[in-house]
């Protein structure tokens, strides 16, 4: 007779889908941590629910219409035949882009060497480290103000680099003293004006300041230049107006277009950075659509649609500081960006959470100033993002408030 089949061991199954070891991540992910202003967030969803009509001055998306003739290159553009875009781009678009650099700001720039799109000035910022930092280098600090954008500090992280915060403040008009750079360990610097998120701006002295002492010191500078395009008062310059010496600036379509869902930006300066950045791009697959790149194209060749746009931020920009003057309400005057950086009342004992979910009670969302880093703590950012309309009975619920 055959012999029984033995019965193999029985194993417990995993509980609810875990295994027994936990997940191991990349240090600089599992050392972000969890959202850190999640009581904001939860009261924010209450709210929703309960059907509180909100106005949201948190998240940096305006609402303006993006201009028709961009819309329409955009569907014109959509081929019957799909195929891989290539990284450096259309030369049409690299043309437009170039077109505006020297209506803009006067600066001649070639085409097939100097410049390079990306889908987004965010991608952008975040992957350039890449090409140029390691951690293996001895210097391979990365530089940039505190408050500001986090995406400089976790681009320098993700790419071995040494995040190298230098904080802003009042005192210095939140324009980064370059006397505070730590040289000897510094590779990148990132400067940001106009500045998120307080709105700051620099002038031509600043900059040849920065630039000198960068070409000093071997340090390369990259500059985050979003927002130039959106002013009230003096254009803001740009620093390839100084110099494309070891430099790079970022420019966008997102805020100057209205095209944030588009995610449209050109690199632009050093030609040996550029090729750098166009060895590095094809491993990470981030070329943009040829479909997007015809809208671009028509957004940097016109310059008639921002005119409106500048229009329309300055008037909410003047409905919010005339507000601030009335109710007593401290802010950093600016007249470039569409950010507002406002001071949190006495009251309040300088606490931008405590204040932001105040705000937020009355519908009003408001970003807290330490979201930012270091040195945001005690303001909160108004992102002029709603409509003029909008804005306007927004501050008639804000200074109810203060009365």
């Amino acid at each position: 007779m055959p012999k029984p089949r033995a019965t193999p061991p029985t194993k417990e199954p995993p509980q609810n889908g875990t295994t027994s070891s936990p997940l191991l991540l990349n240090p600089v992910l599992a050392e972000q941590g969890a959202y850190p202003l999640l009581r904001l967030d939860e009261r924010r969803r209450e709210l929703e629910e309960r059907g509180i009509e909100l106005f949201d001055f948190g998240t940096g998306d305006p609402r303006e219409p993006t201009d028709a003739k961009i819309r329409q290159a955009l569907t014109d553009g959509v081929p019957k035949v799909s195929r891989y875009p290539s990284t450096p781009g259309k030369r049409e678009l690299r043309e437009a882009f170039c077109g505006w650099m020297r209506r803009r700001h006067g600066v001649a720039l070639d085409p097939e060497g100097e410049v390079l799109p990306a889908t987004g000035s965010k991608e952008a910022i975040f992957h350039a480290p890449l090409a140029f930092v390691h951690h293996s280098h001895e210097r391979r600090g990365v530089a940039y103000g505190t408050p500001g954008y986090p995406v400089y500090e976790r681009g320098a992280l993700f790419a071995g680099g040494e995040a190298l915060p230098v904080g802003l403040g009042e005192e210095n008009g939140f324009l980064l003293p370059a006397e505070a750079v730590d040289a000897e360990k510094t590779r990148i610097l990132w400067i940001n004006y106009p500045h998120n998120p307080t709105g700051a701006t620099a002038t031509y002295g600043y900059l040849e300041r920065v630039a000198q002492f960068c070409q000093e010191h071997d340090v390369l500078l990259f500059s985050d230049e979003c927002y130039n395009d959106l002013y009230s008062g003096e254009p803001p310059p740009s620093i390839l107006e100084i110099t494309t010496v070891r430099t790079l600036a970022f420019c966008s379509l997102s805020k100057r277009s209205g095209m944030t869902g588009y995610r449209s930006a050109m690199m632009a300066g050093d030609p040996e950075l550029i090729a750098a950045l166009k060895k590095l791009r094809p491993s990470i697959g981030v070329a943009t659509q040829s479909f997007v790149q015809d809208a671009a194209t028509a957004a940097w060749s016109d310059d008639v649609h921002v005119e409106g746009r500048r229009r329309a931020f300055g008037e909410k920009r003047r409905l919010f500081t005339e507000f601030f003057a009335r109710a007593g309400l401290e802010h950093l005057p600016t007249d470039a960006s569409f950010y507002l950086w406002v001071a949190v009342p006495e009251a309040f004992s300088g606490d931008d959470e405590a204040y932001a979910l105040r705000l937020m009670e009355e519908g009003i969302i408001v970003a807290p100033g330490r979201s930012f880093g270091a040195g945001g703590e005690g303001y909160v950012r108004v992102a002029l993002v709603p409509g003029v309309e909008e804005c306007r009975r927004a501050v008639g619920l804000w200074e109810a408030l203060v009365r």
